[in-house]
């Protein structure tokens, strides 16, 4: 047999996990991720097309699209091992342009990723603890630079690039936000967070230097350039109108069904209920850019709009837009809680589309946000509602093109396949593990947590109508004629008729013989179907992949091996017609694979009947709709005789009407026709009188004609004389500005000659140089711009005067010659020759005003020059002014202190007298203090023993909690032991009409539950344990009450010794502050007497010797007396974290069960204490 092929054909669901998920690739294609594929689903023509992932693809991470549409780079682990693949869009199909997954730094996966502006560059961010930021050269696979993002390993949720500007980076994640720019080979942060850092979720570009960034307390932050510029939060509204929602209708199917909650399973949603109720701000998980503004996320199930206010740099909220509240869901009011990851608008921002965390795509027409005035406008389903969890159950029937699907989200779903839509949809309070479809396709069978359900097919409903207690239903299976239907419960299998609805077999597992084993060559094998033919085999691996082999087997690789989907493969089967093949995956995906053989040809196989269009409807919704029909045709009817009585009444009236209209027309007409006569004798009049004045018009015409063109040659000629004076004046003009130039740069060139030698040699007279060169250059400019502006003023005249004059003549020469075309040959050939020197002139003036602004720009340079040189002499006088100041002030210094010097001598012989007596004091302090510290060690040493007393107390309670909960463990054992009894006894029950099989179950009970000759002893036993318990309980209780008394007394005489000791040590510190606060000042004092002392010793170091003898001895001890304090500074130290461990010690005996402090006793801070310690020692 030849190998088979399969290819897949469509696929129903949404890869969860991967970062930006979902974007446009024109104005009609989206692409999001599926299983282990890519793809492109246009949303016109609902046809899908696949980018298969990686070989031994373990999974997309993130997605990114270049903005030009021409690249996809996937994030994916391949057999371990990360690595970013980058797809070519435009061919056809699309190819691998290039793998990254050679790297020289550490890296586990990439979790974010962003093209640049001009798609050459590509970021992408690894996970902790590396948390690397790279940037790349993608064609050329070369990192451009490297850098760690977060030292602090937090995680970084998103990464971009500007939508201008290559070279701006920014990055955000929990307690993350940075701008970073490239350059130089390196990229360096720009930014500097202030503040409290928040959790930055999300971020968008909406400029070259703003971005728009989001938090998880619902805060938007506005930054340009790094530094905030606005701030607004995002307040929590309850939807009003969500609850009175219409059912949505999907266009492709058959049926109506109302909008999908996507639940999740129990423990996911207790979780989420939870961070709900923790959260009252909502999260900003998605920001998208466009023209108007930017849309984001606010909190489960709302999206806002907000546009830019104009002239202003804030944006204000626009629009609301919500998810839609499921009505058939076990829980309407929370179906629509559900957050928004991600957003994006097509190209030509016309259409939004969001994927939540429940795996469904929603999208709206932003035409629409703008009718929905004051109310918040509601998504759309873009797909169909899809899974949200794992699929546990697939099956498909004979007549017609079904898919039944179940799912751990407590839904059941039923596909078609042939038109890839959605036909029925239902949700549920427990779990569903298995599905069934009949073979007529009328019939389905869930197995539930609880019971096994067997359910109608409605057109719009799937309604059951028999339920069995068959718990924890795995697997279930109508047979190939559809008249049984078997479900299993553990090991054993329950036959069911689909006829009297009675289990008519029960069958037990089995132990068979094992006739051929193949191997799995590195993969688990989870699912397997053969088709119908026998000779083509499929096997779903736990890897997510399909394999596609022959049958019969052989132990070689002969397969052919297809990525599918990003978990393991569940279930799969082929269809009756062995056309398609069906697989679903822990993911929530549903497959769809054409089967060809190696040569592409369909597997045929001739099938006798089409598929069934038959659909069951139940009598009371067919009683209903008959009655509304008749409802509807009784109103139809009446609504007919009334529009016919209405018509009548309009016709009574339109024919009035009409009368009345005719005879004021005919009047009308009459009238008209008796003024038409009257005009038209006027106009014969006036076509004579009109006539009359052209013929002398024209006389007067050609006369004045023949006056202008004498005229006009006049004054051609002296206009051309004019013009030849006036460039005689331009050339002499240009001259004379040529040799005032030079002047002035030989004049320059020599001022700043003198000045330089005068300012070198004397300032006094390089200031008049410099006075009498600026009179001489502000006379020059003042003759120039004299010059400058009567040139310009005559020029501008006599242009202006020129042009008017032309002007007028063009006009007016083209008036007469559209008039007189025929006779005016001559008149064109002057025309065109004062044109042509009309435009001669009119260069010649463009040449004049481009010389002019030469000569400008030149006068320009001169005056900053001139400016330069004033500026520069005038800091220098100001420099020599404020030099001058300061030798003058430092003069009067010297006389002060030369006359303070001497008094300041006798004060420091003083001040040596008065600190000996307070050294002799610091001194019995010191004493007094190593005291204090052995009572200290003394009470150190007791409280310890007393720790030993409460740990060995503590120790026994323990054991005695120890044996208090192997009690309980018992009995909660033999409480188990009599339910599963119970189960069992209820199960005997069902057997009630049966003796023989009731006989056979009470014996198993019998020989499960009361055969153990033990039980006896082992209530005795226990009866004696509870009896030694309850003594070494009490004597245990009486040990403690005897110590927590001993406890109380001593810790009462242990309290009255530290009051009396802290009491003390506090009048301590007080005196130790005092004396500190005396030192200080006469530290303060010798440093001023020293500084004093040491510049008058540069002054008169040879006149007063003795003042150098006294600064030695005031230097020796003022560092004897810095030694003296710094040893007291360190017992003081000391001292207080003894007492600070004390305390600690006394807090914790106070914990102690029994030991309380005595009550309005309350120990002194050293919180006053420190704070003059560091005062002192600064």
């Amino acid at each position: 047999m030849s190998t088979v092929v399969a290819q897949a054909l469509h696929v129903f669901g949404l890869r969860p996990h991967v970062t930006n998920n979902v974007f446009f690739f024109d104005e009609q294609i989206i692409i999001f991720p599926s299983g282990n594929h890519c793809v492109k689903y246009n949303i016109d023509q609902k046809w899908q097309k696949f980018i298969a992932g990686s070989d031994k693809s373990q999974g997309m991470l993130a997605l990114a699209i270049s903005p030009n549409r021409r690249y996809l780079a996937i994030s994916e682990t391949v057999q371990e091992k990360p690595a970013v693949t980058i797809y070519e869009l435009s061919s056809i199909p699309c190819r691998k342009r290039k793998v990254l997954n050679n790297f020289d730094f550490q890296v586990q996966k990439f979790t974010s990723m962003a093209f640049s502006p001009d798609s050459k560059y590509l970021l992408t961010q690894t996970s902790p603890p590396d948390s690397n930021l790279v940037y790349w050269l993608w064609e050329k696979q070369k990192v451009m630079a490297i850098i760690k993002a977060d030292s602090q390993n937090n995680p970084i949720y998103q990464v971009s690039i500007s939508s201008q500007d290559n070279s701006q980076v920014c990055i955000t994640g929990s307690g993350v936000f940075k701008l970073l720019r490239f350059a130089e080979g390196t990229l360096k942060q720009i930014n500097f967070q202030r503040g409290e850092s928040s959790n930055y979720l999300a971020h968008a570009w909406v400029s070259e230097d703003r971005v728009i960034v989001g938090t998880d307390t619902g805060k938007l932050f506005l930054f340009e350039s790094g530094d905030q510029r606005w701030e607004t939060s995002i307040m929590v509204k309850e939807s009003t109108s969500s609850r009175s929602l219409e059912v949505i209708q999907e266009s492709e199917s058959l049926i109506e069904f109302p909008p999908l909650s996507s639940p999740v399973s129990s423990v996911e949603r207790m979780d989420i209920t939870t961070n709900t109720q923790q959260q009252a701000m909502p999260q900003v998980f998605a920001i998208a850019a466009y023209s108007k503004g930017f849309a984001c996320s606010a909190g489960p199930g709302r999206v806002l709009l907000f546009e830019k206010v104009e002239e202003k740099d804030f944006y204000r909220e626009s629009r609301e837009i919500r998810i839609p509240t499921d009505q058939q869901s076990n829980d309407p009011s929370q179906s629509d809680k559900q957050d928004v990851l991600c957003l994006c608008f097509s190209p030509s921002e016309e259409t939004l589309i969001a994927s939540t965390n429940k795996n469904q795509l929603y999208s709206i027409t932003m035409s629409l946000t703008e009718i929905s005035k004051g109310e918040a406008a509601h998504f759309e389903y873009l797909l169909y509602p899809l899974h949200s969890a794992s699929i546990t159950g697939l099956d498909t029937c004979i007549r017609k093109p079904l898919i039944a699907t179940c799912s751990l989200d407590r839904s059941v779903r039923i596909w078609n396949y042939e038109s890839n839509t959605l036909e029925l949809y239902k949700e549920y309070q427990e779990e569903a593990y298995t599905v069934s479809l009949h073979p007529s396709g009328h019939y389905i069978v869930v197995g539930f947590a609880d019971k096994l359900r067997l359910m109608n097919l409605l057109i719009d409903d799937i309604r059951p109508f028999k339920e069995y207690s068959v718990r924890g239903c795995k697997e279930c299976s109508f047979s190939n004629g559809g008249h049984l239907f078997a479900a299993v419960n553990g090991n054993v299998i329950h036959i069911f008729t689909t006829t009297s609805l009675e289990n008519i077999n029960i069958l037990k597992g089995h132990t068979g013989k094992i006739l051929r084993e193949i191997p799995a060559f590195d993969v688990i094998y989870t699912s397997i179907t053969i088709s119908h033919s026998g000779r083509m085999i499929f096997v779903g691996t736990s890897v997510g992949t399909i394999r596609a082999m022959k049958y019969p087997l052989s132990l070689q690789k002969e397969y052919n091996e297809y990525q599918a989907h990003a978990g393991p493969v569940m279930k799969m089967l082929l269809t009756f017609d062995d056309q398609f093949l069906l697989t679903v995956g822990e993911d929530g995906c549903l497959f769809t694979w054409k089967v060809f053989d190696k040569d592409g040809r369909g597997i045929k196989r001739e099938r006798e009947v089409g598929f069934a269009e038959e659909v069951l409807v139940t009598k009371t919704d067919m009683e209903e709709k008959a009655q509304i029909m008749l409802e509807l045709k009784t109103r139809v009817e009446e609504l007919k005789m009334e529009n016919e009585y209405q018509l009548r009444l309009k016709d009574m009236n339109y024919t009035e009407k009409i009368k009345e209209l005719t005879d004021k027309f005919i009047q009308e007409m009459e009238s008209l026709k008796t003024k038409n006569q009257v005009l038209k004798t006027e106009k014969e009049k006036q076509d004579i009188s009109h006539r009359e004045r052209l013929e002398e018009l024209v006389d007067k015409q050609t006369r004045e004609l023949q006056d202008l063109e004498c005229c006009n040659n006049q004054k051609l000629l002296l206009e051309y004389e004019k013009y030849q004076e006036l460039q005689l004046k331009s050339q002499r003009m240009q001259e004379e500005y040529e040799k005032q130039l030079r002047d002035n740069d030989e004049t320059k060139s020599q001022a700043l000659e003198e000045l330089t030698e005068f300012y070198e040699a004397k300032l006094q007279e390089k200031t008049g140089l410099l006075e009498e060169a600026q009179e001489d250059v502000r006379q020059q400019l003042r003759e120039f711009e004299e010059t400058k502006k009567q040139i310009e003023e005559d020029e501008d005249r006599e242009i202006q005067d020129i042009k008017t004059k032309y002007e007028r003549k063009l006009r007016d020469e083209k008036e007469s010659n559209l008039r007189l075309k025929g006779e005016t040959g001559i008149m064109r050939k002057k025309f065109s020759s004062l044109q042509k020197e009309i435009e001669e002139r009119t260069n010649d003036i463009e040449l004049l005003k481009s010389e002019q602004m030469k000569l400008q720009g030149i006068i320009r340079s001169l005056e900053k020059d001139i400016q330069g040189l004033k500026r520069e002499i005038q800091e220098r006088d100001e420099t020599i002014q404020d030099k001058e100041k300061r030798i003058y002030d430092l003069k009067k210094k010297n006389q002060e202190l030369e006359k303070f010097k001497f008094v300041l001598d006798y004060k420091i012989k003083e001040l040596k007298k008065q600190i000996e007596p307070r050294e002799n004091e610091i001194k019995v302090m010191k004493e007094q203090i190593q005291e204090m510290e052995a009572e200290l060690e003394r009470f150190h040493k007791q409280n310890t023993q007393l720790e030993l007393n409460i740990t060995e107390l503590l120790q026994k309670l323990r054991a005695t909690d120890q044996e208090m909960r192997k009690e309980q463990q018992k009995e909660r054992d033999l409480e188990a032991l009599v339910r599963r009894f119970k189960t069992d006894l209820h199960n005997c029950v069902a057997y009630i009409q049966e003796p023989g099989l009731l006989k056979e179950k009470i014996r198993g009970l019998f020989e499960k539950y009361v055969q153990r000759a033990d039980m006896v002893e082992i209530a005795g036993l226990n009866s004696d344990l509870q009896q030694e318990y309850a003594r070494q309980r009490e004597h245990l209780e009486r040990n403690l009450a005897t110590l927590k008394k001993k406890v109380i007394k001593e810790g009462e005489l242990h309290r009255t010794d530290y009051v009396r000791i802290m009491q003390e040590n506090v009048s301590l510190i007080k005196e130790i502050n005092e004396l500190r606060r005396e030192l200080k000042l006469t530290r303060s004092q010798i440093y001023d007497l020293e500084s004093a002392l040491k510049v008058s010793k540069k002054t008169r170091s040879q006149e007063v010797p003795e003042s150098v003898i006294s600064k030695d001895v005031v230097g020796s001890t003022s560092t004897m007396r810095l030694n003296e304090q710094e040893e007291t500074g360190r017992i003081i130290e000391m001292q207080r974290l003894e007492i600070r461990r004390l305390r600690d010690q006394i807090q914790e005996q106070e914990q102690v069960p029994g030991f309380h402090t005595i009550a309005g006793v309350r120990l002194p801070s050293i919180v006053d204490s420190d704070v003059d310690f560091e005062v002192h020692t600064k």
